[in-house]
């Protein structure tokens, strides 16, 4: 069986201000109805012995996936949940050493095939073509990478050098996506000059950080080249619990394991790889450079998203999510507007938005983290007045979700409900409340709200008190398993 395993746990940070820490890129609809996540699974549809996704991501967004998942109508075999980011070689290790041992040992009938959850492929036929022929070859113990076929001199990504040939069937004619060679080696990310050499000797793949391996075999190279990533790992699986859909990693264990990327810690040392070239317009979407090459643009050259006004415009992404943004005698631009931030930037200059990023973090500001709406699990919430003494929210409760039973320190609420149904547990009382109805919860009163419906709740929340943060939330009873007050997690 084919096992795909998605790598989620990315924070997309030059694709802000859309893209924060809590709510990243790949669960975001940047090219389509679905988000990046969604469409990685789906592109899968037809592959023959596919088995369910595992799917690896951080503590923070394991609701997001699950409820992304349920959306599309995907049964997950396992979120594994990492406590900490360890870059791609941990949590690779994490995810074969799960497989590896739910299938007591039989390595011959799992092969993983690795991909990110945030690549865009837009010829799905010859991707599946090249699954089927790094399923074959995995199965003959081998290290395969998928190597993109460059279409220019590239310097954002690594490369891989290919040498002769892995194996041939005789007498077979053979396109480039039924080849499978051995790889010479791996090299860094080049300057322009050197990248048109590799671009001109047809020798060279972008390094497209997927692959397909057996796990027996992805965790014996592991273990014999990166023996400290590999024991940590399977130490922190054999001390995880499992609860719901998730696999939660051993804290400690996992935390002591070294950061590298699975090409550091195996594929540029072992003898065992192979590249299979891949055609397939694909794209890591990086920044939002890159959003502009595969988006459709109008005979201006301009990719233009929501309520969007422009003169004498030229080669330029404009995004509007809130409100009309209007773009005058500009070219090679990129205008991005959410509901508390602006970007605006030259489209050459794509990549440096980290930059930006950074400063937020240093300022301790919470629009690198979070957007004005706020994912949770039973739902999502949105703050739209907040002073010294008193915050406004909106919040949004899916149909058959409750948020814990709580109770705060420092606040009061006052819940007026505008559309649904709410039952409310506020003290010894318990209550159905309908539209046009509210209730006030003293300080210190335990408390929970609920969706009985088959429509979502929306009620309007008014906070009072001393200290309106996050943090003030004492759980006594929590379906999702949250048993602890803190930060951002309500």
């Amino acid at each position: 069986m084919i096992i795909p395993v998605i790598l989620s746990g990315g924070s997309g940070s030059r694709l802000w201000p859309m893209s924060r820490e809590m709510n990243p890129k790949q669960f975001l609809s940047l090219c389509g109805e679905q988000s990046m996540l969604q469409e990685t699974v789906t592109r899968l549809e037809g592959l023959d012995e596919l088995a369910a996704p595992v799917i690896v991501c951080n503590e923070e967004h394991r609701f997001l996936v699950a409820q992304q998942m349920r959306d599309i109508g995907v049964d997950v075999d396992k979120i594994i949940l990492e406590p900490i980011g360890r870059n791609t070689a941990p949590a690779i290790c994490a995810a074969a050493e799960y497989i590896h041992e739910k299938n007591t040992g039989d390595s011959a009938s799992d092969v993983m095939l690795i991909l990110a959850a945030d690549h865009v492929i837009q010829n799905q036929a010859v991707f599946h073509q090249v699954v089927d022929k790094g399923y074959q070859v995995a199965q003959k113990g081998q290290l395969v990478t998928f190597g993109i076929v460059p279409d220019k001199a590239e310097t954002g990504y690594g490369y891989i050098k290919r040498a002769g040939l892995f194996e041939q069937e005789a007498g077979a004619e053979s396109s480039q996506n039924d080849n499978a060679y051995k790889v010479e080696k791996f090299v860094e990310k080049p300057n322009l000059e050197t990248a048109q050499k590799y671009l001109d000797s047809g020798d060279y793949y972008w390094n497209s950080g997927m692959f397909m391996f057996q796990s027996g075999t992805i965790l014996q190279e592991l273990e014999r080249l990166s023996k400290d990533i590999f024991d940590a790992v399977k130490t922190s699986v054999s001390e995880g619990t499992r609860d719901l859909d998730f696999c939660r990693l051993g804290v400690e264990a996992f935390t002591a394991s070294p950061s590298d990327s699975i090409d550091y810690a195996v594929m540029e040392k072992t003898d065992k790889v192979v590249v299979i070239p891949l055609d397939a317009n694909w794209n890591d979407v990086g920044a939002w450079s890159a959003l502009w090459e595969v988006n459709e643009r109008d005979d201006d050259g301009n990719v233009l998203q929501g309520d969007i006004l422009k003169y004498q415009l030229t080669n330029s992404y404009i995004h509007a999510e809130e409100r009309m943004v209007a773009v005058i005698g500009m070219d090679n631009c990129v205008v991005v507007e959410t509901a508390d931030a602006v970007l605006v930037a030259d489209k050459s200059r794509a990549q440096d938005v980290k930059e930006i990023v950074n400063q937020l973090k240093l300022s301790d500001r919470e629009e690198a983290l979070l957007h004005q709406r706020v994912f949770r699990p039973w739902g999502s919430y949105e703050t739209l007045e907040e002073t010294e003494r008193f915050k406004v929210k909106r919040i949004i409760v899916n149909p058959g979700a409750e948020l814990s039973l709580q109770m705060h320190h420092h606040r009061a609420e006052h819940w007026v409900v505008v559309k649904g149904t709410a039952k409310i547990v506020c003290g010894e009382k318990e209550f159905i409340m309908t539209e046009d109805q509210s209730n006030y919860i003293p300080l210190g009163t335990l408390h929970r709200l609920e969706n009985p419906g088959v429509i979502p709740l929306e009620i309007i929340e008014i906070q009072t008190g001393s200290y309106l943060g996050e943090d003030d939330i004492v759980r006594f009873d929590d379906h999702y398993g949250r048993v602890e007050a803190s930060c951002l997690k309500k």
